[in-house]
Formats: structure tokens, sequence, C-alpha cells
């Protein structure tokens, strides 16, 4: 069965990679929309690596422009170009990332064979910047050294699902069939109203996703991501190094936890490791009796709802 909601980690280490690790990034399939999250060095190899396909991203999203969550793009763009990718790619990310790239593509004198649409956001408050018939995404204000941005993806509510015993029975045409999945009772050719209960099942419950790259604790953060089923949290650091997260505005297994319980979210997932790390158990420990529902993102794990 294929889930509409996958999750593909391809980097989870912090500031530096590790033989183990790879910086920031991750791979979006939603309802076969794909999306880049962060894009840190060797991110296009992580994605050849786990047998993803680079063609099919359309969106690439950038939190915040520390090199570990933005070093790979410009090759990978450039990989793009030399595979003679033809569809237009959307980057969202603070607005002083492509007066660099623009640089680099001139001083390389790179004419890429596709549209590179930029569309920057705002660091400082929350803001709708993708939004189609299913999906919407917005950015999250984190607390971080310099302007730092999550994002949310949420699931719209689809329409109702209609029976297909009900469609054979009266017959339905396409425009009844619509006027029924958005709500209406159906009156048959002899008048008799036939109630939308009968004829149709409840839509899937939508799902959500909230990307927390670097962050410092931010309380702030609950009412935006109250509920979602799955929270990426950064954990940097473990308690042992409590004092060196608060000077980086980085946050520790334990904080991520208890955000994950104060914002009652059903899965959590730790993530940016420091290279200090080279066990990840104690992670775990420190998270899961304040958060049961505690996994790793581990490169190469794909979560799916």
């Amino acid at each position: 069965m294929q889930h509409p909601f996958q999750l593909t980690i391809l980097g989870s280490s912090s500031a530096t990679p590790t033989s183990f690790r790879n910086p920031t990034s991750q791979y979006l399939d939603f309802f076969s929309r794909c999306f880049l999250i962060d894009c840190g060095e060797g991110t296009q190899v992580q994605i050849r690596r786990h047998k993803l396909r680079l063609s099919r991203i359309k969106h690439i999203l950038i939190s915040h422009l520390h090199g570990d969550h933005f070093f790979g793009l410009p090759g990978l763009l450039s990989s793009l170009h030399l595979l003679n990718h033809k569809q237009d790619i959307h980057l969202y990310a603070p607005e002083a990332l492509f007066p660099l790239l623009d640089s680099i593509f001139l001083a390389s004198d790179t004419r890429l064979r596709y549209r590179l649409v930029y569309h920057p956001f705002h660091t400082s408050q929350s803001q709708v910047i993708y939004r189609d018939e299913k999906l919407e995404v917005s950015t999250l204000p984190l607390q971080h050294r310099i302007p730092c941005c999550g994002f949310l993806f949420r699931e719209l509510p689809g329409l109702l699902s209609i029976k297909k015993e009900a469609i054979a029975s009266y017959g339905l045409n396409h425009a009844q069939i619509m006027q029924i999945k958005a709500g209406s009772d159906f009156v048959d050719a002899d008048g008799n109203t036939i109630k939308n209960a009968h004829l149709t099942r409840p839509p899937r419950v939508p799902v959500s996703y909230a990307y927390c790259s670097d962050t410092a604790f931010h309380p702030p953060l609950i009412p935006l991501i109250k509920g979602v089923d799955l929270l990426y949290h950064e954990s940097t650091f473990c308690k042992d190094l409590e004092k060196r997260a608060v000077e980086t505005y980085h946050s520790t297994a334990a904080e991520a936890a208890r955000m994950a319980s104060m914002a009652e979210v059903k899965k959590l997932l730790l993530g940016h490791f420091s290279a200090r790390y080279s066990n990840l158990n104690g992670f775990l420990e420190e998270a899961k009796p304040l958060f049961e529902h505690t996994e790793l993102a581990l490169e190469g794990t794909t979560f799916s709802m």
C-alpha cells in the first residue's frame, strides 16, 4: 500500500558531518508532491544512495543560512541543470539566499535549463508559503542564532467519499457526485430525498508534519504545532552539554521531548545530533521518560502515514 505521506531522512548531523551522519536534509513525498527540506552538504549523494528520484523534487525549503542546511544546494541545482531538467523548481528561503545563488551561477557562467522560482519568506511570523487542493505549508518562526524558520505541512480536509453502490443504484452523473461529495443530499427522479450519510463515507483523517530545525527551547511554537501527527525537533545535545545548547541556541533531547509533550503531538523524531556523540542511545534514554513515542531520525529511515 502506497502511503500518502512518506518522509525519508537524508541527513541527521548538526554543524559538521561524521563518518555515519550527513548534515540536515529530508525528502518528503506528500501525495506525490515532492519537497526537499534543507539541503546540507552531500544531499544529492544521499538522494541517489537511498534510491529517491532527484527529478521529482519540485519544491525546496531552506530553514536558515547556516551552511549545514544549504551548502549542498548549489551542487544539487547544478546537477539538475546538467541532467537536462526542464520543469520549474520552487525555492522557499530567507531572501538573503537568492543573491548568493545568483552570484555562484554568474561566476560559473551557468544558465540553468529550468526556471528557478524564488519565494522569500519572513522569519519573524508564521505565513503560508504553499497551498493547493490537498496541502498547505506554512513557516514556523524559531529561536536561533540567526533568522530561522521551521515548516508545517498540513493535509487539507478532503471531500466525502461516495459509496460505489450509490453511484450504480441511483445512476449518478459527475455533477451529482461532486455535489454529494461536498455534503449535499440527493433528490431522486421520484422526488425522494436520500440523506448524504447514506451515500457517503467520511474522508480520510488529514495528517500533519512539523519540521523544527535549529532552535532553542521555544514554547511560543506550541500553539502552531499543537496535535500534529509527526514532529521533527532538533536535539543537538544531551543534558551533559545543556550549557552549550543555551550558548548556541540549540535544544537538548529532554527539551525536544518537553515540546512534544506540551504540544500533545503523536510522535517525535529527534535529529541534528552533534558530532560529539558517536552513540545516540543517550538521546532516547533522555527523551523517552518525558515523551514515550520518540524515535531517532536516522539516515535512510522512512516514516509513513
